[in-house]
């Protein structure tokens, strides 16, 4: 019989919970082209997500390169979008 670990699920729903909350003031912060809030939500969301990373390699130190991953990759694509106004979907008038 299936049965089900109720911390686990606990755990499972607040992180998840958490982790699209995370994703929402990602966005917000992406959508006003704000590199570091971007970049450090970016990272907090990879953390969350860090569940995922742990049940498949089981060691939790991948999960640290998983955040900084994140935060460098989030603030360069920020970085190049601020500065190329083709990328970024905009014009820039001079």
């Amino acid at each position: 019989m299936f049965q089900i670990d109720p911390w686990l699920s606990l755990g499972v729903f607040l992180s998840t919970a958490a982790t699209d909350a995370v994703y929402v003031m990602f966005n917000a912060a992406v959508s006003s082209k704000r590199r570091v809030p971007a970049a450090t939500w970016s990272s907090v969301w990879y953390l969350l997500s860090a569940f995922a990373v742990i049940s498949y390699t089981k060691n939790w130190v991948y999960v640290g390169f998983a955040a900084a991953g994140s935060w460098v990759g989030a603030f360069l694509t920020l970085t190049l979008l601020s500065r190329s106004p083709k990328l970024a979907g905009g014009s820039r008038t001079p």
